[in-house]
């Protein structure tokens, strides 16, 4: 019995990590389900091709080409080494020792275990530089006054966890006595091994053994990691594409009530006391806009919870670069904080939200950042996982105008001149065209 407590044991952490991860997964659909519903099945073929292009083919991440490339060696590096995790995870289960070695032979194993080398040793350049960048070089999309505590040390810690894990791996390989007189697949790991070549086998086993068990629960707590990051979008960045925006950029979508009320009174035979043709009131809509998280629709939430806060939108926003209030990147992180807060809310009272005095827009995202939008769509052609900040801030300015009146003062003063002279500029219809005449 004593010799299968390993394999309970790895049994028993496997279980409580995938199951951590689990109830982390049902409550973040259930905090993205909280926002209005929104079809957006329409166009699959357009979609599952932004998909393959976006999400997988990192198409929009290689149009700033350094870290565009840097990012592809990581994920593809970081996703193809943890194949070797089921390998790991028999392995840890029935007390074998990298069981698909014999199975396919040390041709095909060599050559797998060699490629997972060269991409940890890859992986591990590309992680260094990225630190570098971040926090040497200090580049300026990084250090805006939203990345300040928990944003600013996440960055770190994912590449902390990066050259953890991929270290492990390496030295779990060198340390491999069997492995490495089999010769084939340590690409790597030979040149590691002489730093080993002191130690006794029962030492070189108990490190290589020690690595195995860090290695495998590291990925375990990056897992359950990802929930708590900005590294979610590794899982969310495929539905995210697919679920993206297609109509063109700059068309806004019309409220059918507000829609009906102009055509109604654009009609000079129209009754506007008349009742629906099958008697009913006309249903009127819930709330105009949005000013909590609620009020926006899920795939709206889904973006909040991708952002990668890389800010690109940010360094593109010609709002912000002009020294205004307003950062894209802010939007959507404020977004998600609020969305968490309702959420940790409802599990507090039992699966309902009570009432906090609390909303997103003053409580997280100011007026002032709202009007300093200029709509020109910079951080929605920017983003790599195709986000689109400017819709949360159209609804939420829609929100401003239409339920508490509270335009700023130009735009008053212009809707106020296209409702009584038909044109922005204060004079009457009749003199509309006397330009002409000079």
């Amino acid at each position: 019995m004593e010799k299968y407590v390993p394999n309970i044991f790895f049994a028993f952490i496997l279980i409580a990590g995938i199951g951590y991860f689990v109830m982390n997964v049902r409550k973040l659909i259930r905090n993205i389900k909280l926002g209005k519903d929104i079809d957006r099945t329409d166009r699959k073929p357009e979609r599952w091709k932004n998909m393959a292009k976006i999400a997988l083919g990192q198409y929009k991440m290689v149009r700033r080409p350094l870290s565009g490339i840097l990012h592809i060696v990581v994920y593809l590096g970081f996703i193809l080494i943890n194949i070797e995790v089921l390998e790991i995870v028999i392995d840890g289960l029935f007390g074998t020792h990298r069981v698909f070695q014999p199975l396919l032979g040390n041709g095909i194993y060599g050559f797998l275990i060699g490629t997972f080398e060269i991409l940890s040793v890859l992986v591990l350049v590309a992680v260094i530089i990225f630190w570098f960048r971040r926090n040497i070089e200090r580049i300026k999309r990084f250090w805006n006054k939203e990345m300040e505590g928990w944003p600013k040390n996440d960055g770190n810690i994912i590449l902390y966890f990066e050259i953890v894990l991929m270290s492990l791996f390496l030295i779990m390989n060198a340390t491999d006595t069997p492995f490495q007189e089999a010769g084939a697949g340590n690409i790597i790991s030979q040149f590691i091994a002489p730093w080993f070549h002191n130690f006794s086998h029962e030492t070189l086993h108990t490190i290589e053994k020690t690595a195995w068990w860090l290695h495998i629960v590291g990925i375990l707590i990056f897992l359950n990691y990802l929930y708590y990051s900005k590294h979610l979008h590794i899982l969310l960045a495929f539905p995210n594409t697919f679920f993206a925006n297609l109509k063109p950029k700059g068309e806004f979508t019309n409220l059918e009530s507000v829609t009906n009320e102009v055509k109604m009174m654009m009609d000079p035979s129209a009754d506007p006391y008349a009742m629906p043709e099958d008697g009913a009131e006309e249903e009127m809509p819930e709330k105009f806009g949005a000013s909590d998280v609620t009020d926006l629709n899920w795939v709206q939430l889904m973006n909040a919870y991708t952002c990668t806060e890389c800010g690109r939108c940010t360094s593109s926003c010609p709002a912000n670069l002009t020294g205004k209030q307003l950062s894209p990147r802010k939007i959507m992180m404020d977004t998600r904080d609020r969305l968490e807060e309702v959420g940790k809310n409802i599990d507090a009272n039992g699966g309902e939200f009570k009432p906090d005095g609390k909303q997103l827009l003053d409580d997280y995202i100011t007026r002032e950042e709202l009007w300093a939008c200029t709509s020109c769509n910079a951080c929605v052609q920017e983003c790599p996982v195709n986000i689109d900040p400017l819709s949360i801030i159209m609804d939420m300015r829609r929100y401003l105008v239409m339920e508490e009146s509270a335009a700023p003062q130009e735009l008053n003063m212009m809707m106020t001149n296209i409702e009584n002279n038909g044109a922005p500029w204060q004079y009457s219809q009749m003199d509309r065209l006397n330009w002409k005449d000079e």
